[in-house]
């Protein structure tokens, strides 16, 4: 957890905290997708997180998909700008969350997949073998892509 978000939920407790996420389609050479799927929930879902304090959208993508998944991501395009009543988010420990997301599309990565402890599988996946269990949160998002919307996205 970020100073920031640290220093906000002692403020605030559990209460709902506005946060910017910021999340990659990252598809090979094949067309396919990497899902990351998640220790903490076993839900799938694109790799991401929170844009911290100062930093660009661009800079919390490529910075938290390299924790995520050991890639460097190039050639970055935007996807699509996400929010409204999906973002609201509630977790295990009570904490409340709505979350705008900012979702970015590449097919041009390097480096070798490598998980971290947020990660229990990485895999690329083929439109038609998707797992059921997608976090409900990034569903639209990859639905949008599974479907050949039109980037940018703005819901």
């Amino acid at each position: 957890m970020s100073n920031y978000i640290q220093t906000m939920r002692n403020l605030i407790g559990n209460q709902t905290l506005l946060t910017v996420g910021c999340g990659a389609i990252i598809e090979d050479e094949k067309g396919r997708i990497l899902l990351q799927q998640r220790t903490d929930r076993s839900e799938w879902g694109i790799p991401g997180g929170l844009l911290e304090l100062g930093e660009t959208f661009e800079e919390t993508v490529k910075r938290e998909v390299c924790e995520e998944t050991g890639l460097t991501l190039e050639d970055l395009n935007l996807f699509g700008i996400y929010s409204g009543k999906k973002g609201f988010a509630e977790y295990e420990n009570g904490d409340r969350v709505y979350s705008v997301q900012v979702i970015f599309f590449t097919k041009k990565f390097s480096g070798q997949l490598s998980q971290n402890e947020e990660s229990k599988r990485l895999v690329f996946l083929d439109k038609h073998d998707l797992p059921k269990q997608l976090n409900p949160h990034q569903a639209p998002f990859i639905e949008d892509w599974l479907r050949g919307a039109s980037a940018p996205v703005i819901k």
